[in-house]
């Protein structure tokens, strides 16, 4: 019987605990901060045929390399779930909640500062290219926003599906972190200079067809389209698990969230796709 093993790792503060709570949701049987001494154990019990057939391990920056070498040793193939965020949400996040960060309660660091700085550098000695790998940025990612994007991944039943997140964005917020590739809209005639469309979205439709049947937007579609369909069919064929499509306009309103509800309505019948515009609601001033 196959199994299905997730390894969760990634920032402190970046959210691996709400992560935890949509794997647990899905079945998954979560085991948090699982201690490295029971390694030997834990192989033991990824032999039992029925409880342990999808596992989901959250393991901090320190012991991350140990998991690593255990499941490379035992030539079990597993999935890694890496969170991110930016430095200074991840101090916001630990100032609002006032916790303590583990390097700090581990003695290993005494401000929250020097403990991020040194938990990267855990991280970037490690090569996961052996690995099906997933980064999430959760820099401006709510608690269910996450939520969702880990359910619509792990799925039980859907391993092996090339998944494809096609996320709209506005420049002047900033690039998303996780992104594969990105498209850059701003070329695009803009709604917002028209009156009567500027306080809506690109899922309205009339500023979804004032983008979509732009003559610029006609010629680059067919561009995109031939591009994109040689992309992914190549990426399908290599078992690529995942892959993030970033499309930005200017405040990632219009354009942005146009094209990507028409990337998504492309390809959604061929390939397990998913959406998100991260931007809407904030404000374009």
């Amino acid at each position: 019987m196959s199994k299905s093993i997730v390894l969760l790792t990634g920032m402190s503060g970046a959210g691996k605990s709400s992560a935890m709570n949509a794997l647990e949701d899905m079945g998954y049987y979560c085991i948090d901060n699982f201690p490295k001494e029971l390694l030997a154990q834990l192989e033991i019990l990824l032999k039992e045929k029925d409880k342990y057939k999808y596992v989901a391990l959250s393991v901090s920056a320190i012991d991350y390399m140990y998991f690593i070498n255990f499941f490379d040793a035992i030539s079990k193939k597993i999935s890694i779930i890496y969170l991110d965020a930016s430095d200074e949400e991840l101090l916001l996040r630990y100032r609002f909640t006032r916790r303590q960060h583990p390097l700090i309660s581990n003695g290993l660091a005494t401000t929250v500062e020097e403990a991020i700085e040194m938990e990267r550098a855990y991280f970037d000695r490690v090569d996961n290219s052996q690995f099906s790998s997933i980064h999430i940025d959760t820099t401006k990612m709510s608690t269910a926003e996450l939520y969702k994007r880990i359910q619509n991944r792990f799925k039980v039943n859907t391993e092996g599906n090339f998944t494809i997140t096609f996320q709209s964005f506005g420049f002047k917020h900033g690039l998303p972190m996780d992104a594969d590739v990105v498209i850059d809209a701003r070329f695009l005639p803009n709604p917002y200079y028209d009156p009567r469309l500027r306080s809506k979205t690109g899922n309205d439709k009339d500023v979804y067809d004032y983008v979509m049947q732009a003559k610029e937007t006609k010629e680059f579609i067919v561009l995109l389209k031939a591009y994109y369909d040689m992309v992914f069919d190549s990426y399908a064929k290599q078992n690529k698990a995942h892959m993030i499509v970033a499309i930005g306009c200017t405040g990632g309103q219009h354009r942005s969230v146009s094209i990507c509800n028409w990337m998504y309505d492309q390809y959604k019948q061929k390939y397990h796709c998913l959406k998100s515009h991260r931007d809407i609601g904030v404000s374009e001033e």
